[in-house]
């Protein structure tokens, strides 16, 4: 089943998802879908293109199955057609994710996100039968490129090679090296999406199309800003607000990138980031100061303008 290739300009955000306390839920937490609609509408008020649910920074791995599912069908109702959902639909395999991407199709996604095999370091074949068997669904597909959790890189090479499955239609580039833009597009007519954070001006200076977002959880106006200024050619006053910004992003690459940018959202004040469901901890002291001072110094940036 072959799909149409749809627009992936603009900030899609990798959504944050809040939890309330239950004793009765796991780790004692509870999905909070109000809140988790309410900050999905917020980041599309703020002018994101769209939501990115049940991805790493949205804890998919932390859930249950239809914890999971929920989530989709939330942020589907909560965007309302005003932008894209795009779903996560990671799996240990393809069996695993093919079901979710039926499932987000079901649900009403606009198309999905999909990293190699996790866990299981996966060969080259491996890989390719895995975007395969997803392919065959029929929703648009963004690659996954993030070989520091899944020990698999997606080389330009094999991008190309993937491409060529009418449904791959970009992939997010999170391996940190600004070559891979140019090099990615190339070699194949996908788009390529910025997926570092403290990568995004470079990114999108030298050619990528979108922002999968992390930071834009806590900032989404500035974020868009961002990107429209270098999309319109005013580079330097995007450095310039990029520079601002840049400190408090770098933490979108950092392991307690969950933890950093759910306090990142309380002190701005604007939605609610609140805890997170085990594996991951609070921040030590040492990391909760810092995320506070760069997030405050962005904070005070942005109220100076």
């Amino acid at each position: 089943m072959t799909t149409q290739k749809f627009d992936l300009g603009g900030v899609v955000v990798a959504t944050t998802l809040a939890f309330k306390e239950d004793a009765s839920a796991p780790a004692g937490l509870a999905v909070d879908y109000d809140r988790f609609a309410e900050h999905c509408d917020f980041l599309i008020s703020n002018g994101c293109r769209g939501v990115g649910p049940n991805g790493s920074l949205g804890e998919y791995s932390s859930l249950t199955d239809e914890e999971r599912r929920k989530v989709i069908q939330v942020a589907v109702e909560a965007v309302d057609g005003r932008g894209l959902v795009v779903a996560g639909v990671h799996g240990v395999g393809w069996h695993q994710a093919v079901q979710w991407a039926e499932y987000a199709k079901e649900d009403g996604a606009d198309g999905v996100l999909l990293l190699p095999p996790t866990i299981y370091r996966a060969n080259r074949a491996e890989v390719i039968e895995h975007y395969t068997r997803v392919n065959e669904v029929g929703l648009p597909i963004m690659l996954y490129n993030n070989p520091f959790d899944t020990k698999v890189d997606l080389t330009p090479d094999l991008v190309a090679e993937l491409a060529q499955l009418e449904n791959v239609v970009a992939i997010k580039e999170f391996t940190a090296d600004i070559r891979r833009v140019l090099e990615i597009k190339e070699l194949c007519d996908i788009d390529v999406i910025a997926g570092a954070d403290d990568l995004l001006f470079e990114s999108l200076v030298v050619g990528a199309t979108g922002w999968f977002a992390g930071y834009p959880n806590a900032f989404p106006k500035e974020a868009v800003e961002i990107y429209d200024l270098v999309k319109a050619g005013r580079i330097e006053e995007a450095r310039t607000l990029y520079t601002q910004l840049v400190a408090v992003f770098r933490w979108d690459s950092k392991t307690e990138f969950v933890q950093a940018i759910k306090l990142s959202i309380d002190i701005a004040g604007q939605s609610y980031g609140g805890p997170t469901r085990p594996p991951r901890g609070p921040l030590s002291a040492e990391h909760e100061a810092h995320v506070r001072r760069d997030t405050q110094r962005a904070l005070d940036y942005i109220a100076s303008r």
